[in-house]
């Protein structure tokens, strides 16, 4: 029986599984608010975030830091009458 080779047993790089409006994203690094959006090419005027359902103020976007499980919603205001 052959085991797969791990000569000095590092751990392997683990990755964050988070959801952005329903869809599953895997990060291998933690993550502001600020920087998700930027990866994501989203703008950071204009838009609202809530984290597992918490609105998330602008303010502390640079701090709020993303954890594996996060559901993320990124929304705009709708205009109309």
């Amino acid at each position: 029986m052959s085991q797969r080779p791990n000569a000095i047993n590092l751990p392997e790089r683990e990755s964050q599984e988070i959801e952005v409006n329903h869809v599953p994203h895997r990060l291998t690094t933690p993550l502001s608010v600020t920087s998700l959006l930027t990866q994501l090419a989203h703008p950071l005027d204009g838009v609202a975030v809530a984290v597992n359902g918490a609105f998330v103020p602008k303010s502390q976007w640079c701090t709020q830091t993303l954890n594996p499980g996060d559901q993320i919603e990124v929304v705009a205001p709708m205009q109309g009458g």
